[in-house]
């Protein structure tokens, strides 16, 4: 067993490097114990030195090989440089080609230009020289058509039936000659794109009464049975531009009797799934049902090989010169391009001696114009695509009530510029009780008054397409509209002037809401009231007592006065919604009587219509022209011109007036309203002049 243990550190300033532990049978002495500690401070350095050799070595040994991993990406970044400095060397040919293909598209490019600039010459040269020969041309075919419509009707019977016959001939050629321009026109506006989409709601049995009358008396003359057929699965209305659906209806129809000698002819139109070319950009993406209008015959029939070439400009399948069918091959070459231009296409189908069937293809809402169908698919991958799309013209505001209109349900019509405005007059309409449809289009008021017989309208006076005054007077023309009450928006100065032309009402700016519930009201009262009282001022002129008979009706409740001053004494007492004046009044002039009413703020609403020949009028004309500024008043110099006007200030019905009085307010009194009249002819064809002025010296008219 060990007698004595000694452990010691070995340190190297002050670190301990190591610890040595000797164990001994004997006593350690202090020489002993010295000798140790004096052996751990070299130890210690020793162990420092050792260290740090290893520590060098260490070192030594990273940086080995590091260098060797720094010499590696050396090599490898050598061997990128060699790889950069060959792909710039290729980058730099491929400059220089592509330098030198961007010299060729660029002269390509200024060719593309010279030829697109000769082009738009040529187009510029084609237009003037068919605008100019369509002057050219249309000259002497009118003097043609009027000179032989003037001897066709031999009206001095001087001639024999065999020059009537030729008269007609040549007048029925000049018609011929003249569809021939129109068409060789239209075809020319379409390609140059000049021809613009009016859409709008068309009614589908409007249509087909159209296509009837039109064709009726074509199949009653060939002795063909003609048909035509709406399917019950069809919406009332589509939104087209019915003028160009119908042109194309016209053409397919016109075609189909032409080339029918026996059997029949038949319109059908109905809800299509299927049919058009796959991939059509309108009507397989619009998102809106397809309408197709197909037309079929049992007549000759077109041979395969034809049915292509027929669609081009002056192409026939019957183009022999021994050919049995006149025509110029246009028709269905501007129907094409007119199906393109509504969104649509034409299909046809065919076997020789069996009969054609032609279908004209249409979007029941219009989305703008298709291209060609050789192109649709690659109309699908054009940008402006869809933007076409999402900017279909339709008028009808999405905020109306058009969609929930029922039979006898009340109606305002608001024809409004100002969506706010419109806005404004539908929250009025519905606290009334009223559903509103709104149109910004006179052209669609007029017509959307028709299908759905407002009680009321609400007017401006400035629309996009149509001045206000010019719907107004549509309305007023109108035997089956006149009756309905207008409110028309307008300025100041021209509140009375809207009065005097048969407005119920004027509004002039800033206009409110209250304003509007106001005038809405007691136009609504008006409306529903069972009878419009009627004042008749008598006088001396030989058909005043004729007047009050005249007028009275059921709904007109007529008061007669005998003089002017009991009427204005009626007329401060109680409310009349229209005063008849004789011209010549017992007590005092018609003027003066005028004057006193201005007077009154009261009596400023209502019109008055003096009855009087036109000697009287030239003799206050001037008078008359000074109270039209405050008040409304109209001159009738017949009773027919009486009537009418006292039946648009009272918003009558015509319908109400018995049958003799009805004619008399529908057709003209006088049928020599020309005679003696005097007429200025300005033309720059003196065969023109002599043409016109035979045609209206015929009427008695007086001709400079």
């Amino acid at each position: 067993r060990p007698r004595n243990v000694i452990v010691l550190p070995v340190l190297f300033e002050g670190d301990v490097k190591a610890v040595i532990e000797l164990a001994s049978t004997d006593d350690f002495t202090g020489m002993h114990v010295a000798f140790l500690e004096q052996l751990t401070d070299i130890i210690g350095v020793v162990f420092n030195n050792i260290e740090v050799t290893m520590r060098t070595e260490r070192l030594l040994a990273q940086s080995q090989q590091l260098a060797s991993e720094q010499q590696s990406q050396q090599q490898e970044l050598q061997k990128t440089n060699e790889e950069l400095a060959q792909k710039a060397q290729l980058l730099a040919a491929q400059n220089a080609e592509v330098e030198r293909k961007n010299q060729e598209i660029e002269q390509a490019r200024r060719a593309l230009e010279e030829k697109a600039a000769e082009l738009a010459l040529t187009s510029r040269y084609k237009s003037e020289f068919l605008a100019n020969m369509s002057h050219e041309l249309r000259t002497p075919l009118n003097s043609i058509l009027v000179l032989g419509q003037q001897l066709a009707e031999n009206a001095q019977k001087n001639l024999s039936e065999r020059q009537v016959e030729y008269a007609s001939t040549i007048r029925a050629a000049g018609t011929d000659l003249l569809n021939l321009i129109s068409d060789i026109l239209d075809l020319s506006k379409i390609e140059s794109g000049t021809v613009t989409v009016e859409a709008e709601e068309v009614t589908l049995v409007s249509l087909k009464k159209t296509i009837e009358r039109n064709f009726r008396h074509e199949a009653e003359a060939r002795d063909l049975t003609f048909a035509t057929e709406l399917a019950r699965s069809l919406s009332r209305t589509i939104h087209t531009d019915p003028k160009r659906l119908l042109q194309v209806l016209k053409n397919l129809l016109s075609n189909a009797f032409k080339f029918t000698e026996h059997g029949s002819v038949k319109l059908r139109v109905f809800v299509a799934e299927k049919g058009w070319s796959s991939g059509h950009p309108i009507l397989d993406f619009s998102g809106e049902p397809v309408i197709a209008f197909e037309v079929s015959d049992t007549g000759i029939g077109i041979p395969p090989d034809k049915q292509r070439i027929i669609f081009e400009a002056f192409q026939q399948a019957d183009a022999g010169t021994a050919r049995k069918h006149g025509g110029t091959g246009l028709g269905l070459a501007i129907s094409r391009e007119l199906a393109q231009l509504l969104g649509g296409e034409i299909r046809v189908s065919s076997k020789l001696g069996t009969g054609s069937k032609f279908t004209l293809y249409l979007p029941a809402v219009y989305a703008g114009p298709a291209l060609p169908a050789s192109n649709a698919a690659d109309a699908l991958a054009l940008p402006g695509f869809p933007s076409m799309l999402a900017t279909a013209p339709r008028s009808q505001d999405p905020g109306d009530d058009r969609e929930h209109v029922s039979e006898g349900d009340p109606v305002i019509l608001i024809a409004h510029r100002d969506g706010g405005v419109a806005a404004m007059i539908l929250e009025a309409a519905h606290a009334a009780g009223l559903k509103g449809i709104i149109t910004s289009r006179g052209e669609e008021a007029v017509t959307l008054a028709r299908r759905y017989r407002p009680t009321a309208v609400s007017l401006d006076d400035s629309l996009p397409d149509a001045h206000g005054w010019t719907v107004l007077s549509r309305f007023k023309h109108d035997p089956e509209l006149r009756h309905i009450p207008v409110q028309m928006f307008v300025g100041e100065a021209e509140r009375i002037a809207a009065r005097m032309r048969g407005a119920w009402s004027s509004l002039t700016g800033p206009v409110t809401t209250a304003d509007v519930r106001e005038d809405l009201g007691r136009m609504l009262s008006y409306a529903g009231e069972a009878q419009h009282r009627l004042l008749v001022v008598e006088g001396g002129g030989a058909e005043s007592g004729k007047i009050a008979e005249l007028l009275s009706s059921p709904k007109i409740n007529a008061s007669v006065a005998a003089s002017g001053r009991k009427a204005l004494d009626l007329l401060s007492d109680q409310s009349f919604d229209c005063v008849v004046l004789d011209a010549l009044l017992r007590d005092m002039p018609a003027t003066e009587l005028l004057k006193e009413s201005a007077a009154e703020p009261r009596l400023r609403n209502v019109p008055f219509v003096i009855y009087g020949d036109g000697g009287w009028y030239e003799q206050y004309r001037k008078s008359i022209e000074e109270l039209r500024r405050t008040v409304a008043v109209r001159v009738a110099s017949s009773l027919a011109v009486l009537l009418d006007d006292c039946w648009m200030f009272l918003h009558a019905r015509v319908s109400d007036l018995p049958d003799s009085r009805r004619q008399l307010l529908i057709a003209p009194q006088d049928q020599d309203v020309l005679a003696d009249k005097t007429v200025l002819v300005v033309d720059d064809d003196v065969r023109n002049i002599f043409a016109l002025s035979g045609l209206l010296e015929r009427q008695d008219m007086k001709v400079v």
